[in-house]
């Protein structure tokens, strides 16, 4: 080997190598093969990570706000890293609350949106709560 260096922003290690044999150099990149990660749905049913397909959920809650194709992809690559460090086959569940999570910092109507299908809201009563929750209406406590 004659040289070793970081590529792709780390994520991969670049290296120059020689030929023994003949004398000629090459170079060969190295990178971390990455475990497939399952989705448990409710059923039991496991299912490949389609990060196409979470993408498509928090667009369709993201129509029409100020929200760039880049930042999906951010943050469906946040939601996948979060996953990844919960289990190889995380549950939908947590997979949602991922999610939700994002869209918090994200966007706040579409986080509502988000959280109105996800979380099967029935009436006005359930999006009031749900915006109490996400803008924290309670006041700290006064201290004496």
């Amino acid at each position: 080997m004659v040289d070793s260096r970081l590529a792709d922003e780390g994520a991969a290690i670049r290296r120059r190598r020689e030929c023994l044999g003949c004398g000629r150099r090459f170079t060969t990149f190295e990178r971390v093969e990455e475990q497939p990660l399952w989705v448990v749905k409710r059923s039991g049913q496991r299912e490949p990570f389609d990060r196409a397909k979470l993408i498509a959920g928090v667009q369709a809650a993201c129509k029409n706000r100020p929200v760039t194709e880049e930042m999906f992809q951010d943050l469906a690559q946040r939601v996948e890293e979060a996953l990844r460090g919960v289990s190889p086959e995380p549950t939908s569940q947590q997979v949602g609350v991922a999610v939700l999570e994002q869209l918090k910092a994200l966007d706040d109507v579409a986080y509502l949106r988000f959280a109105s299908v996800y979380k099967g809201f029935e009436d006005a009563d359930d999006f009031q709560r749900e915006m109490g929750l996400l803008i924290k209406t309670t006041e700290p406590k006064q201290r004496h």
